[in-house]
């Protein structure tokens, strides 16, 4: 469910009080654990650590990521490939078919 329109984007104060000590440009990594916090754009230009839970992964905030939360990018859950011993040899052969040089073409 989302946040009603009238109250507006939720900004930790803490987090926004963290930024605005620190000069655009600073390379200081501001480690946060609101992740439900919207990405403002008095953001962009620094370097956040969002908590996943385990760590602070460190992401740096462009203007494109405004108007999205914090949490969208410090996955939580580490991704696993599917296939198994199958999926292997099928990876292995594909590699093995890239490494051999092409035939010429005939005219």
């Amino acid at each position: 469910m989302s946040r009603s329109s009238n109250k507006g984007p939720f900004v930790d104060p803490k987090l926004l009080k963290k930024i605005s000590k620190l000069k655009a440009g600073d390379k200081t990594v501001i480690k946060t654990w609101s992740r439900d916090s919207v990405i403002a754009p008095e953001m962009v230009g620094f370097t956040l650590g969002i908590h996943n839970g385990k760590i602070h992964v460190e992401v740096f905030v462009k203007e494109e990521m405004v108007g999205h939360k914090l949490g969208e990018f410090a996955l939580t859950r580490k991704f696993v490939k599917h296939g198994g011993k199958m999926q292997r040899d099928l990876e292995a052969a594909a590699a093995v078919k890239a490494a051999t040089p092409a035939a010429p073409a005939k005219k």
